[in-house]
């Protein structure tokens, strides 16, 4: 058992980007060894257990034939979401759509909070745009301040900006009132992205979505997840919303068949079953109010409110994310996201997806135990620091403009100077 654990455990250095895949973690710890996952932020109550069995009753048709056109899924999709088709581009995920919205529509540079979801920082880097990177100040709870943000984007000159609502990782969420006045504000870029992949979690408003709105400007685009929030991220489809324009060069550089069979299958499988789904969305919501309580009730953990299907929180002083994590996957099977290597978060956070209540109780149950000994209260347990731990500090809120460093052939600057020591290590 010990030699499968420290497969395991491996897994998490082999690479810097992102956490390993499931698939990966359970061929590397062996048959008959469960994992509860509360890394991959997938809807765990969609599919029902009705879906997967048509989809199981269906899968050899499914395996063997071609899919569609995209063209054909998409004016599927659209007519179940109540979407002109011809403002609709579907991807095989999101990331592919952030892969072309680079490609083709992102010029020079890139505006973007952190701590945010990897890609948008990661992938316009890998083709040699400058990115900007503002920080969300932890003292403030991660909270963006829309009219500091347009600051920052002039100051810096950005060509795009970009957020994510709600926020991967914290969860935060803008009003929709604040994003319709970002995107007014911002008006004269070449594009302004509102990532709202986890927006069908939210319940703050009644309909915090701007995708009816993007569709009317000139340089706003809408991206959406279909794989979070149908609780099917192997089946990697996503889409985007804009004007016919923009949404048109996307479609037209997409390979003509991106979608899978699988994505044909649910997508026209979703007309049947919307109060399913609906009724899923309001579990989550549920269980996320439940799980933010009882981790707050934790000693040292500091939990910070979210309208997505995950919850982000600080550790206690002296522990280290890292380590906490291996503990936690091999002692107790509980898969955790550690946030070391997300700019802007540090290995003192956690990104804990929603899961029912039972998952839940064996999630506290390795905290209390790893952290704390036996029980909450007791005396805590630090677990090792291997080495400092520079972000664990808020980020100041003023934004200085240091002088750019190189990151291979291109000269980057993240635009803030805290931002750049913990990235240069300087």
């Amino acid at each position: 058992m010990a030699e499968s654990g420290s497969n395991v455990t491996d897994l998490f250095r082999a690479s810097t980007a992102h956490s390993p895949s499931f698939a990966a973690l359970s061929r590397a710890a062996g048959e008959g060894r469960e994992i509860v996952d509360f890394c991959i932020p997938c809807n765990p109550y969609f599919p029902t257990p009705e879906i997967f069995a048509e989809l199981g009753r269906r899968l050899r048709e499914i395996l063997t034939y071609y899919p569609s056109s995209a063209d054909t899924i998409t004016a599927e999709l659209s007519s179940v979401l109540g979407l002109n088709p011809q403002t609709v581009a579907m991807g095989n995920g999101s990331t592919e759509l952030i892969t072309w919205i680079d490609h083709l529509l992102v010029r020079d540079s890139l505006a973007v909070p952190v701590p945010t979801f990897g890609r948008w920082t990661d992938q316009p880097m890998e083709t040699g745009k400058r990115v900007d990177m503002f920080p969300l100040p932890e003292t403030a709870g991660y909270a963006l301040d829309p009219a500091a943000f347009v600051d920052f984007v002039r100051a810096r000159g950005s060509r795009t900006a970009v957020i994510c609502n709600p926020n991967n990782p914290d969860g935060g969420l803008l009003p929709r009132r604040q994003v319709l006045a970002l995107l007014d504000a911002l008006h004269d870029l070449d594009l302004v992205v509102v990532d709202e992949s986890f927006l069908e979690f939210a319940d703050a408003e009644p309909d915090p979505s701007v995708a009816a709105e993007a569709v009317l400007r000139p340089n706003a685009v809408v991206l959406r997840s279909l794989g979070k929030n149908f609780g099917l991220h192997g089946v990697r489809f996503g889409y985007l919303v804009a004007n016919p324009g923009l949404a048109g060069r996307v479609r037209a550089a997409l390979p003509k068949w991106n979608l899978n069979s699988f994505a044909e299958t649910v997508v026209f499988l979703l007309k049947d079953h919307r109060e399913e789904y609906e009724h899923s969305l309001r579990l989550v919501r549920r269980d996320r109010q439940e799980m933010i309580w009882q981790l707050s009730r934790l000693t040292g953990l500091t939990v910070h409110p979210s309208q997505g299907n995950f919850v982000y929180v600080r550790l206690p002083e002296a522990v280290d994310g890292a380590e906490l994590r291996d503990r936690l996957l091999q002692e107790h099977g509980v898969l955790v996201r550690e946030c070391g290597n997300k700019i802007g978060s540090s290995s003192r956070h956690l990104r804990l997806v929603v899961r029912p209540q039972g998952d839940v109780r064996r999630l506290l149950a390795g905290l209390e135990q790893t952290l704390y000994g036996a029980r909450n209260g007791a005396a805590p347990q630090p677990l090792p620091a291997p080495h400092p731990l520079p972000a664990a500090h808020p980020l100041p809120a003023a934004h200085p403009l240091p002088a750019a460093y190189s990151t291979g052939t291109t000269a980057y600057s993240t635009g803030t100077a805290a931002v750049d020591r913990l990235l240069t290590g300087a």
